[in-house]
């Protein structure tokens, strides 16, 4: 039976085992009354009957930590927003959980703290038609406030170690570090989601069988859709079978996908770098990828696709077609081979082999670090078909830029710059490898790349060649490059 179809059959089923208004357990739902007690009684009692529906109704729901359980459906419907409350001295949300952050950052390390969680759950649905948000109070920020107050919680929706979930129709505002992390969740559907947010927005890391379809994610700070497979569950889990389509990425500035007016107010994510907003793989990246499919997505007004392993993963078997880019602020199409190696001491090289991208359409593109493909000396990226793609670049650059750049990017000093390519130091981002020596495809540290039925373009003149490799072996390109006049 069809995957979607089993999800949808769940849901039902247990929306008609039990029902339950959260207001009958004493939730306000008035915006300054404290429901969170309310919405866990309601779960706990809907989990005790053996699972059901709870039921937000209408209204503003101000809230700590909400304990999410199995075989529990958590509506939202039209009108009712789920409030992250602000941490007071004496309120605040659940403790971020011991576990090992050494190869992974803290975010990715703990789920407790944050405005809903659940671990080990198996059968939970989040749907409705309303609104989790997070504004003003969700952030990327520190553990606590102050040094012994409450927790400050920095993610609306946290899963780890969980099988059949589904994620429908709800929205996400301002969500902080992550909108959604799902760590170790299988089985895992996210469909007909909007999310606008101020950092990550879908972190999908060390899980299996995964759709995630039709959803809108505006994320100027950071990734998108992000598909990661770090050590934070304590060993090694890869992220595979995965499918994203019909998905609509973008690095408007935050908050205005929601309220429809997109506006590009905001030049540049914390990084320095343009709006990010893009579909990636990586960057943590020690359990693998494998068998993944990205097809009939747009990206706007962001960065590129980036497909990235400096952990030590195995990338493969990945699929891409069917994407349109206008306004990419770095590299359209990013293939980063690293050795970063933020992974037990021992841990076996990253490897890519057998991507696949096809029927890509790009307009009004960055030319500064072109299309790249890079690899490591001794581990080259291997395997890489690019057919039928189609990228205007807004060129205007000059051989006399590239040389520049040595001089105030300390990357081009030649022992950096070697340690770079190595990936030791430097987290993976276009711009870090500087203004390219190519306008088109820049390819180093790689072994039979096909390049099928390329077409490139500039707007404005530039200086620079449309290809640059370097350490290649077996480039074969079949192209048409017009350059402006």
């Amino acid at each position: 039976m069809n995957r979607v179809l089993v999800f949808i059959l769940l849901s039902i089923m247990a929306s008609r085992c039990l029902a339950i208004d959260v207001k009958a357990f004493g939730a306000i739902g008035d915006g300054q009354h404290i429901d969170s007690p309310a919405i866990n009684a309601a779960i706990e009692q809907a989990a005790k009957e053996g699972g059901g529906t709870v039921v937000l109704a209408e209204g503003v729901y101000l809230c700590y930590s909400i304990h999410l359980q199995s075989n529990i459906t958590l509506r939202l419907e039209k009108g009712a927003v789920l409030k992250a409350a602000p941490v007071t001295d004496t309120m605040g949300y659940d403790e971020a959980e011991p576990n090992d952050s050494h190869y992974q950052d803290f975010g990715h390390s703990h789920w407790h703290n944050s405005l809903l969680w659940g671990e080990n759950l198996h059968h939970m649905t989040l749907e409705g038609e309303g609104l989790i948000d997070g504004s003003d109070v969700l952030s990327r920020g520190g553990q606590r406030r102050g040094n012994k107050g409450p927790t400050i919680a920095n993610k609306a929706l946290a899963l780890r170690d969980c099988r059949w979930v589904t994620i429908r129709g709800v929205s996400f505002l301002s969500c902080g570090h992550f909108a959604l992390l799902l760590t170790g969740v299988d089985d895992l559907l996210i469909e007909n989601v909007t999310c606008d947010t101020n950092r990550d927005g879908f972190d999908i890391d060390c899980c299996e069988r995964v759709e995630v379809r039709n959803c809108r994610v505006n994320t100027l700070n950071d990734d998108a859709i992000v598909l990661k497979c770090s050590y934070a569950l304590g060993h090694p889990k890869p992220t595979e079978h995965v499918l994203i389509e019909d998905c609509e990425v973008s690095g408007f500035d935050v908050g205005t996908l929601l309220s429809g007016t997109r506006t590009m107010l905001t030049e540049k994510a914390p990084d320095g770098d343009g709006p990010t907003g893009r579909i990636k793989l990586g960057t943590e990246s020690s359990g693998g990828f494998r068998h993944i499919t990205i097809r009939r997505c747009t990206f706007t007004h962001c960065r590129g696709l980036a497909l990235e392993t400096v952990d030590g993963a195995e990338m493969k078997d990945i699929h891409v077609s069917d994407l349109t880019m206008s306004d990419i602020c770095n590299s359209p199409i990013y293939i980063r081979l690293g050795s970063r190696m933020r992974a037990p001491e021992g841990f076996h090289p990253s490897k890519v082999s057998g991507i696949s991208i096809r029927n890509v359409h790009v307009t009004d593109a960055d030319s500064r670090y072109a299309c790249l493909i890079a690899g490591v000396e001794g581990h080259p990226v291997r395997n890489v078909r690019i057919k039928d793609l189609y990228v205007q670049f807004r060129g205007g650059l000059t051989l006399k830029d590239v040389e520049e750049q040595r001089g105030r990017n300390p990357f081009f000093v030649p022992e950096a710059r070697k340690a770079h390519e190595r990936g030791e130091a430097n987290y993976p981002e276009p711009s870090a490898h500087g203004i390219q020596p190519a306008w088109g495809f820049s390819i180093s540290h790689a072994e039979n790349i096909r390049l099928k039925n390329v077409r490139l373009e500039t707007i404005l003149p530039d200086e620079r060649p449309p290809f640059h490799l370097e350490n290649t072996k077996n480039i074969r390109v079949s192209q048409r490059v017009r350059v402006c006049e």
